[in-house]
């Protein structure tokens, strides 16, 4: 059964060997096709190629990826996968009703798992949910999407957490099919829960570091009280850009042996910030309690401070979907819709930093100037006989 489904699905997770085939296209044909097979022209990863491509060129709704395969060339439809039909061997598209029928029903979280970058060979992983505001409708909440991301910025894969319950339910169903053996799972105060920790060090073979705030008041409490004056592990950083001027301090104290009432914890980490407006020269101070299972060996306060970094940064990719994205303004609501389509977005940012664009924005507006080559040639899409 599928894990990843808000609604009832009887589809499979894509296996590992699925997710690591060669390309896109090979690992799309994975996917099982929602539609019926009477009357069905494209094949699914036609359309889902064409979706992808029409994202990374810009197009935000249904309607904007139908109107760029409408004008996408012959020769740009053959790399899609198109066949030729009629006595003139004339490529036809995917309307904007087969690729608003796709998106609506195809398994949205296979779609995410064949999309996504694979964790293997990275530092950390930060795990942390948004909200589709736009997907709000009169009966039912905005989808809500918890999302896991690379230290690099690179999406994973993503969920859509089902209405009634929170992100708590569906933090070990996200994770679950990947090897996270050796690597960093970062989360905010949320999933801070003992069995989140157990299934991470015993099942994942993974590490923690976990924010600890005010919905845990007695581990607060504890880690608030450890003697954070007489620590000497520190570690200072300076920071300016963003109009602002901000340092940090992180203090780490092995509190094995203390009692604290928390699964595999062997460091408590205090983290100061001091921001400073450079505009109105207003100071802002704030702390930060995590715990690791790490050891002192293992993460030094300059290792724990980049991969707190790491976890803030996941916003940073929240930001980017909506501003350049205007994944907030989205009408999309219907059926697997919103998180298909944040799933393409996902897509488009894992390829455009892979190409070397720092600035999202900017790499949108450079395929932009070749709509119909640039991203089939981003991913890895084949040249047809004519072309080469």
């Amino acid at each position: 059964m599928c894990r990843q489904s808000a609604t009832i699905c009887l589809i499979k997770s894509p296996s590992r060997e699925h997710r690591e085939l060669p390309g896109t296209a090979a690992r799309l044909a994975s996917l099982p096709d929602p539609r019926a097979r009477r009357g069905r022209r494209h094949s699914l990863p036609s359309v889902l190629l064409t979706a992808a491509c029409a994202v990374l060129a810009g197009a935000r709704s249904y309607f904007a990826i139908g109107q760029w395969a409408r004008h996408a060339p012959q020769d740009t439809l053959s790399r899609l996968g198109f066949h030729p039909r009629g006595p003139l061997g004339v490529r036809r598209a995917a309307s904007v009703s087969t690729v608003r029928r796709v998106l609506v029903r195809v398994c949205s979280g296979g779609l995410a798992d064949l999309l996504g970058h694979g964790p293997d060979g990275t530092e950390s992983v930060a795990v942390d949910g948004k909200s589709a505001r736009g997907s709000r409708t009169d009966v039912a909440p905005a989808a809500h999407l918890l999302s896991a991301v690379t230290a690099t910025g690179r999406t994973v894969s993503q969920l859509r957490v089902p209405d009634k319950t929170n992100e708590i339910t569906a933090f070990t169903a996200l994770l679950d099919p990947f090897d996270l053996t050796g690597t960093v799972v970062t989360a905010d105060a949320l999933h801070t829960q003992r069995e989140h920790a157990k299934w991470l060090v015993e099942v994942k073979n993974a590490h923690y570091l976990m924010v600890v705030k005010g919905n845990q008041p007695n581990l607060h409490a504890a880690l608030k009280a450890l003697p954070w004056k007489e620590v000497t592990a520190r570690r200072y950083d300076r920071e300016r850009g963003h109009g602002r001027h901000e340092t940090r301090s992180v203090r780490t104290l092995t509190v094995t042996g203390l009692g604290l009432d928390f699964p595999h914890v062997v460091q408590a980490v205090k983290i100061l910030r001091y921001r400073t407006d450079l505009k109105t020269g207003k100071v802002t101070r704030q702390t930060v309690y995590t715990i690791t299972d790490m050891t002192a060996r293992e993460a030094s306060p300059q290792f724990i401070g980049r991969i707190a970094r790491a976890q803030w940064g996941i916003e940073a990719l929240h930001h980017i979907r909506d501003t350049t994205f205007a994944e907030d303004a989205s009408k999309i609501r219907t059926g697997q819709g919103p998180e298909n389509m944040a799933t393409l977005r996902n897509f488009a940012i894992n390829i455009l930093r892979d190409a070397g664009h720092r600035n999202i924005a900017a790499g949108l507006r450079e395929i932009s100037y070749t709509p119909f080559t640039r991203p089939l040639d981003l991913l890895g899409l084949p040249l047809t006989c004519d072309e080469t």
